[in-house]
């Protein structure tokens, strides 16, 4: 796929961020391009909501990309509101093979192999996100390492 062993690919979650202490994050880590993976990219918190956060980045020199089916399903995501990461997680794999699921993988895997990149969901701990689960698809398909990081 035109990936270089052993690439970083970061990940990242915006609870308790700022906008700004987000995008200082991702500068100084040189992320080109933030993949959004919410199912839904809409946030109660100012400057989250998808067309919010696209202009910020765009103005930081960032490109922005949402992958909506790299998103975790309702169900999934009130299994993490509840703080139940084992049921999130099982939903999520499941979601993980549908065919959608798998064709967002594989342009993740692209853009990422591109420029360096990072995938972006609420969670702030990347264990107990769906980011991880993720970001290790594309680590064992296309040799990423990956690097959380905490803004």
């Amino acid at each position: 796929m035109g990936c270089v062993p052993n690439r970083i690919l970061f990940t990242i979650g915006y609870e308790k961020a700022t906008p700004d202490g987000l995008i200082a994050t991702l500068q100084a880590a040189g992320v080109r391009t933030l993949i959004d993976v919410r199912a839904v990219a809409a946030s109660r918190r100012a400057g989250f909501a998808k067309k919010a956060l696209a202009e910020r980045l765009q103005r930081a020199g960032i490109h922005y990309v949402h992958l909506r089916d790299l998103g975790t399903p309702k169900a999934g995501r009130d299994a993490a509101k509840a703080d139940d990461t084992p049921t999130m997680r099982r939903i999520f794999e499941g979601h993980m093979e549908k065919p959608e699921a798998q064709a967002a993988l594989s342009d993740a895997i692209r853009i990422a192999s591109e420029a360096p990149a990072c995938l972006l969901c609420l969670e702030r701990e990347h264990e107990h996100c769906h980011r991880a689960i993720v970001s290790a698809m594309m680590a064992a398909r296309a040799g990423f390492g990956v690097e959380p990081l905490m803004p």
